[in-house]
């Protein structure tokens, strides 16, 4: 057998114990709020099929699926068949015939899949959250991965804005507990549809939205670029430069906003949803809600609110965001069923808080003591006082092997466990034993009945 060198595929990472144990962190807070906020859990497949993913997050991230490839290709009757779909995937087709299923690329279109599917068992408004594990063939960077995690809340059937005011607080409660101080971006894609239209009409919204939303990646010279390929005047050019510009407070730029615009009734719906979000201000310290015209977010799927958060004090990327997709069961036959969400970049969040030192703070999950090996019987009389220990939810282990205590000990440093437990044949008789602290190298001998209470003096 060949023997090959082990590398993981690119953009994957492996997670040794104390970074599982900091995102776990971050995992449990996130789903503890969404549980103090009334969301359920939901768990869907790691696959779906290739039609319930394409055509949902436009041309870019219709490129960006992992595909699927039909199982038993290698049969010869399924030869043809696959060279047939081949030429289909190259000609830019999509293909039944060599792929029909696909990782999934997020866990918002599942969900709309899930709810159109079981819509009749539903008790409505539905409110669920979900965190799984989202496939996507980008190019890896820092904070960008082809392997990362979800983890979403979204509510489907209520149209009222206060969902919205939950999901701003979600954020605001998450990130709280977290440590990190944010900026919450918000627009309207019925701003953008003013915008568009005012440029030339509701076709060009995917084509100004896809480019404004690379503003801070490529600057402004590109994606004027961008637009000016994607047929816009230079007039309308100018005024999407000029609606770019628009800055002050959220007040500000909603005055600002309705004048450029001429009032034009879809600004004027958009700016409206907006100011009704900022009237449940003040937010907590550290959260900053703030009006961005240039937020886009390039998903074709949105309708309504959209929303975006960075950390301030960190370089990194957006470590969240989400919005109102008013008719996304739509496409699975289940039209005018409204619903909002918002997701989590855990993966950029635990980059975050590694970068900002927040890690510190979070409870230990070590273990605590370890009980040496000094023999048959003295291991029998450890482990029961160790499962003792254990009930009293005191982690703790046992070394397997009887080898020397010297070797043992080093294992304690390396693990840098506190403390030590020795029981040996005298203490086994007097029914003592000795605890050893591996930090301060102080040594006690107390009754095994009080060992619980004299550990942690």
């Amino acid at each position: 057998m060949r023997m090959t060198q082990p590398h993981l595929p690119q953009g994957t990472r492996d997670f040794s114990a104390a970074v599982v144990q900091k995102r776990q962190y971050i995992f449990q807070t996130i789903r503890s709020v969404f549980e103090l906020y009334g969301f359920q859990p939901l768990e869907t497949p790691a696959m779906e099929n290739l039609d319930t993913l394409l055509g949902k997050y436009g041309d870019e991230g219709d490129q960006l699926i992992f595909r699927i490839l039909n199982n038993g290709l290698s049969h010869p009757s399924k030869q043809v068949q696959a060279r047939e779909g081949l030429e289909k995937i190259l000609a830019g087709q999509s293909s039944k015939e060599l792929t029909e299923r696909a990782l999934r690329y997020d866990l918002t279109i599942p969900f709309a899949r899930y709810v159109a599917m079981n819509h009749a068992q539903l008790v409505m408004p539905f409110k669920r959250y979900q965190i799984q594990p989202v496939w996507r063939a980008d190019r890896p960077q820092k904070g960008r991965y082809r392997e990362f995690y979800q983890c979403d809340c979204d509510i489907v059937g209520s149209h009222s804005l206060l969902n919205e005011v939950e999901l701003l607080n979600i954020y605001a409660a998450v990130f709280s507990r977290l440590g990190i101080e944010i900026d919450i971006y918000i627009n309207h894609r019925s701003i953008l549809a003013a915008l568009a239209e005012l440029c030339g009409g509701e076709a060009l919204l995917s084509t100004i939205t896809t480019a404004i939303d690379k503003l801070d990646k490529i600057g402004w010279e590109k994606v004027q670029e961008e637009l000016s390929r994607g047929g816009l005047s230079a007039t309308s050019i100018g005024l999407i430069q000029q609606y770019l510009e628009l800055s002050g407070t959220n007040e500000e730029i909603m005055r600002a906003l309705l004048q450029l615009t001429n009032q034009h009734p879809l600004a004027k719906a958009g700016s409206d949803d907006l100011n009704y979000l900022l009237s449940f201000g003040p937010w907590p310290a550290g959260v900053h809600v703030i009006t961005n015209l240039s937020l886009a977010r390039g998903l074709s799927y949105y309708t309504g609110t959209i929303l975006e958060v960075k950390a301030r004090k960190a370089s990194m990327g957006s470590i969240g965001g989400g919005g109102r997709y008013d008719n996304l069961t739509g496409l699975f036959g289940l039209p005018n069923l409204p619903g909002v969400g918002i997701s989590f970049g855990v993966d950029r969040i635990y980059d975050v808080m590694e970068q900002l030192d927040l890690f510190a703070a979070i409870p230990a999950t070590e273990t605590e003591v370890m009980f040496l090996h000094l023999g048959e019987q003295e291991s029998l009389t450890a482990y029961r006082l160790m499962q003792q220990l254990r009930r009293e939810n005191i982690r703790c282990e046992i070394y397997p092997e009887p080898v020397k205590m010297e070797k043992q000990l080093k294992y304690c440093d390396k693990r840098n466990i506190p403390y030590a437990i020795i029981i040996g044949n005298n203490e086994i008789e007097q029914g003592m034993v000795k605890i050893k602290n591996l930090r301060t190298g102080e040594q006690s001998t107390v009754p095994a009945s009080q060992l619980s209470a004299d550990l942690f003096r």
